[in-house]
């Protein structure tokens, strides 16, 4: 499936299309880790993720923890809930 004018009124759109658009290029971004994290569903959605990063989840705390040093499970948990709502709101509108 390729981006449509639906998927763009989704939330955390812009997070899943910079995810994308990274992991397809080999960048290993926040972005990029968060569509690893939620790969298979995305796929089972019917998005098509290209090489997803193995451990993002760790990976992606870690760089949280460098940028954000305290602050780093809450912006950790509001990725994941970002994502979380794009896949659900993704999975209705299929």
């Amino acid at each position: 499936m390729r981006y449509n004018a639906v998927m763009k009124e989704l939330p955390g759109e812009e997070f899943v299309r910079r995810g994308l658009d990274d992991l397809a290029n080999d960048r290993q971004t926040a972005e990029a880790l968060l569509v690893s994290i939620g790969a298979s569903r995305l796929r089972r959605a019917g998005l098509a993720v290209l090489r997803p990063i193995p451990e993002a989840d760790h990976l992606l705390y870690l760089m949280l923890a460098r940028a954000y040093g305290d602050d780093a499970h809450a912006r950790y948990n509001a990725l994941l809930r970002r994502l979380v709502s794009f896949e659900r709101a993704l999975e209705c509108a299929s």
